[in-house]
């Protein structure tokens, strides 16, 4: 079938309940996640130790630690023994660690808690599922709505924390996460469709090989790592620049993230549509990172008031929905099935560690060169990421 032809198709039956089932798990997954982070370093300063900015670090970071040493494991995993038993697990996991940090009486319990709830790492085991139950064709509108379903659930964090912590506190809070793991276990039984098993074999070292260093997957990796690791060193930054220069005072943070977030959805389905329809994605993805990149170098410029960050954090955040939902999507499609859950483990594994060295990175940044820097020093890696970006060979469905 030709591939621009196929693009203009809809998603079947099957494959928009597949589709809608993953995000669902993935949202509930990531809601525990998101509705923490706005409130722990403000809670661990009522802990044992909780002053200690190292310590306080590691609680904050060691999540996406574990999340990198396991994402690997768990995608192999999946090939092995199958996509929903592995999510499974990792849910159950997740649940744990949730359990654990709920019940800390210290920031070293909490943190070892939030660890376990790294070491639940399914996402590659999720978008290898998500792979396996849609066409080509179909495949990044599917991980767009898997995506969809996480930013929403970032924003609906940004408003749901602070009350739930006043309502709930810390303890209660990690409890909830636990229930929304218990929860998604069950739509995993429940709702989400089989499909059939693409191999029972283990993986070799040959296979490992040639799936490391393909060199467009390479390049697919290095994409992730710098789109996360820019990410994260935006919000070392920002926070404070919102309040200096926009007047925003911190609690109202919100009054800007939430419908810059929500509106950025918007544009995302119809260029993804376009670049599939027309055969353009090379044109749609290069753009895409071609916009963060101009993105941190204005906001480089040292920008004055809410309305020049607030039409740069859409353009940000638009740009960066497209590409977080091209991406996996090109992974699934240039590896081979019985390898595909390796080959996400590797994405994902790249994309943790982007999560992890970018607040690292950017810290010692900021604390060198100043604010600006960091944004200069992302508008670099991104730079990297378009020079190899436009060397990559195989664009889904391209036809230029």
């Amino acid at each position: 079938m030709n591939p621009v032809s196929s693009a203009t198709e809809r998603m079947n039956p099957a494959e928009l309940r597949a589709s809608l089932s993953l995000a669902s798990v993935q949202s509930l997954r990531m809601l525990g996640l998101f509705m923490i982070l706005p409130v722990l370093a403000i809670h661990a300063r009522s802990l044992p130790e909780g002053g200690d900015p190292a310590l306080l670090g590691i609680a904050l970071g060691i999540y996406g630690l574990t999340q990198a040493a396991l994402q690997l494991p768990f995608g192999i995993a999946s090939d092995r023994f199958g996509r929903k038993p592995v999510i499974i697990v990792g849910l159950l996991i997740f649940a744990v660690g949730s359990v654990v940090a709920a019940l800390a009486s210290d920031l070293w319990m909490m943190a070892i808690g939030r660890g376990l709830r790294g070491a639940g790492a399914i996402s590659a085991a999720v978008s290898a599922l998500v792979a396996d139950s849609t066409r080509e064709s179909q495949r990044t509108k599917a991980m767009a709505l898997v995506g969809i379903s996480i930013g929403a659930m970032f924003a609906l964090s940004l408003i749901v924390a602070p009350p739930l912590y006043r309502w709930l506190g810390i303890a209660g809070m990690f409890a909830a996460t636990a229930v929304l793991a218990v929860i998604a276990i069950v739509w995993v039984i429940r709702g989400v469709p089989d499909v059939p098993r693409l191999s029972r074999e283990p993986l070799t070292r040959a296979q490992f090989a040639r799936v490391a260093s393909d060199p467009d997957l390479m390049r697919i990796n290095f994409g992730i790592f710098s789109l996360h690791a820019v990410q994260v060193a935006l919000f070392v930054v920002l926070p404070g620049w919102l309040i200096e220069r926009a007047g925003l005072a911190a609690a109202d943070h919100w009054i800007l993230y939430l419908p810059v977030v929500l509106l950025s959805f918007a544009p995302m389905m119809p260029a993804v549509g376009w670049g599939e329809r027309r055969g353009r994605t090379r044109v749609v993805f290069l753009l895409s990172v071609a916009a963060l990149v101009c993105v941190l170098l204005g906001l480089a410029s040292r920008p004055q008031g809410i309305v020049p960050f607030a039409l740069l954090l859409f353009v940000f955040f638009s740009a960066f929905n497209i590409l977080e939902a091209s991406l996996p999507s090109m992974v699934s499609r240039h590896a081979p099935a019985p390898v595909r859950g390796a080959a996400l483990g590797l994405f994902n594994t790249t994309q943790s560690l982007g999560l992890f060295s970018g607040g690292l990175v950017a810290g010692l940044v900021r604390g060198t060169w100043g604010d600006a820097a960091v944004f200069l020093v992302a508008a670099g890696l991104l730079g990297a990421w378009l020079l190899a970006a436009s060397r990559h060979r195989h664009w889904p469905g391209a036809t230029h």
